[in-house]
């Protein structure tokens, strides 16, 4: 008869790819890279002791990703309001199709808006 001896010791707990003597870079530090900074200038932007330039904040706002809008004034003045943002992230993911309905059904809800506007109405019902 054959005997095999079997393993049954518990294998080490997963630890990552990456072992414990080798880090990733903090975000600070892979931020100022993708700009193109030094993180000290980045630490110094932060604590609003120094201004970035244009191209700068254009820069951190690629690689975020927001609209210029939120570093220049601490808001995303031209995104949706919270109401409404999960389901343009939502509207985002559907099909190209699925999209151009989206964009219909949207531009007919402006329309309809103006023109209740325009007539004076102010978002009451339609007359």
């Amino acid at each position: 008869m054959l005997s095999m001896q079997v393993n049954t010791s518990v294998p080490p707990s997963y630890t990552g790819y990456l072992s414990a003597t080798v880090s990733a870079p903090a975000f600070p530090e892979r931020l100022a890279a993708r700009i193109g900074v030094h993180v000290v200038q980045l630490q110094r932007y932060e604590a609003v002791a120094s201004q970035p330039a244009l191209d700068v904040i254009r820069k951190i706002a690629a690689a975020l990703p927001v609209s210029t809008d939120l570093p220049l004034s601490g808001q995303d003045e031209r995104g949706p309001y919270d109401g409404l943002r999960l389901q343009f992230e939502a509207i985002s993911c559907f099909d190209e199709e699925e999209k151009r309905v989206m964009r219909f059904l949207l531009d007919g809800m402006i329309l309809k808006s103006e023109a209740r506007r325009w007539a004076g109405n102010g978002g009451g019902e339609w007359k």
